[in-house]
């Protein structure tokens, strides 16, 4: 078992490396976080438009209000559908779940894939569920195996986990230093989990936890899936050439204007003038040579006028592969119903597969360990989405899904 396990968790580490530098690619230009990143960041079109779509996906999806989501009873075995539906929202709505979900849409923008885990809070707590957005550097997945791998300082390890034993070789750096990190993977094949410190030496030994779970608390969830493939391509990914494009355009487009503004200057080296004490500032006074020429600019052969046409064609097109020109959150203009009509038909045409995909792989499975979690405690009675009721997406885009459909049946 921990041999197959090995090998798994090594398996996905392999697949997800190659995503590790098109993700890093992919925030440089939209998130950056490092100095070096943000120093050489010169357009943000791209973050304006992530930024916008990530909007977007929230009020469309999962919006701030309760009614969203609706379980629908099936037959009369399942009579606490209704007191179900009520509860799993007071739970989300009293939980950090619209404040984390936006972090996991703006992954979803960006890297094609995100990770909401769903916890349990202790009983006492506002709410019955905890969420955190995980950071899919921190993820690897394969076909119904999960393997998420953080850094624990050793105190708190010890302290979530009473029962470890540390490694012989580490003992002593953990006595003179207990803030020292320790790799920690946990994974969860099927309903078995394993935690285990990633620190060498014999795995049995390493394992810190052993449990199941009934319901898989990491939900993980993708924009659009090539065949073949494990993580998803978001719209940042498809985009990311052009935004690079326009990235470099504008950094040669400021270098052109330091160049104009403060010029490029040429003088004979008679003796007489001292080019380090030039000062090219408004009111200075160079001295020259009499009959010399002195300082005189030296002309640039750079036009960038063309360079104004090709940046606004990069913008376009990265706003419109980030939907900005057609999910933009305002209208600039009141709408007739008609407008109102068409513009919600253009949103199910193009989100139509994303939201089938994510009402699959995000929104089931949130009410599905949601409803576990609750009838775990006692809250409710237990209810399954299989046999006892069936989930009713009420979300605003599901809405528009549903009118759309209507319409084309009035048609025809």
């Amino acid at each position: 078992m921990q041999k197959n396990l090995m090998q798994l968790y090594k398996r996905a580490i392999d697949e997800r490396e190659i995503w590790l530098p098109r993700w890093k690619a992919a925030m440089k230009y939209t998130v950056p976080t490092e100095d070096s990143d943000v120093a050489t960041l010169f357009d943000a079109t791209a973050a304006d438009a992530v930024d916008n779509l990530a909007a977007s996906m929230y009020s469309l999806l999962t919006p701030p209000e309760s009614l969203w989501i609706n379980l629908v009873r099936e037959s009369n075995l399942s009579p606490n559908a209704e007191t179900a539906t009520k509860m799993l929202r007071a739970h989300l709505n009293d939980s950090n779940f619209y404040t984390t979900i936006h972090q996991c849409y703006l992954d979803l923008v960006i890297l094609g894939t995100a990770c909401l885990f769903m916890a349990e809070n202790p009983i006492g707590a506002n709410s019955a569920f905890s969420f955190t957005a995980i950071p899919m550097s921190d993820i690897a997945i394969l076909p119904g195996a999960v393997f998420h791998t953080t850094s624990m300082p050793a105190c708190d390890l010890m302290e979530k986990y009473p029962d470890i034993t540390i490694p012989n070789h580490m003992r002593d750096s953990i006595k003179n230093n207990p803030q020292t990190p320790i790799r920690l993977v946990q994974s969860l094949v099927g309903k078995d989990f394993v935690a285990w410190m990633d620190v060498g030496g014999d795995f049995e030994n390493n394992i810190v936890a052993k449990g199941t779970f009934e319901t898989n608390p990491y939900i993980i969830f993708r924009w659009s899936l090539v065949s073949g493939e494990q993580y998803g391509r978001g719209p940042v990914l498809r985009a990311l050439p052009d935004i690079k494009t326009a990235n470099k355009v504008v950094e040669l487009v400021l270098k052109n204007a330091t160049i104009a503004v403060s010029g490029i200057w040429q003088a004979d080296d008679d003796g007489v003038i001292n080019l380090s004490n030039i000062n090219l500032t408004p009111g200075a006074i160079i001295p020259k040579a009499v009959g010399s020429s002195g300082l005189t600019p030296l002309s640039s052969g750079a036009d960038f006028d063309v360079s104004q046409i090709i940046l606004r064609d990069l913008r376009d097109r990265i706003r419109h592969a980030l939907l900005a020109d057609r999910l933009g959150l305002l209208s600039d203009k009141e709408m007739t119903a008609t407008e109102i009509l068409a513009r919600n038909s253009d949103m199910v045409r193009i989100l139509g597969a994303t939201y089938g995909r994510l009402l699959h792989e995000f929104i089931r499975p949130l009410c599905e360990r949601g409803l576990q979690i609750l009838s775990r405690r006692g809250l409710i009675e237990k209810i399954s989405l299989h046999s006892d009721a069936e989930l009713e997406y009420i979300a605003p885009i599901a809405k528009m899904a549903k009118e759309e459909m209507s319409i084309q049946g009035i048609s025809a």
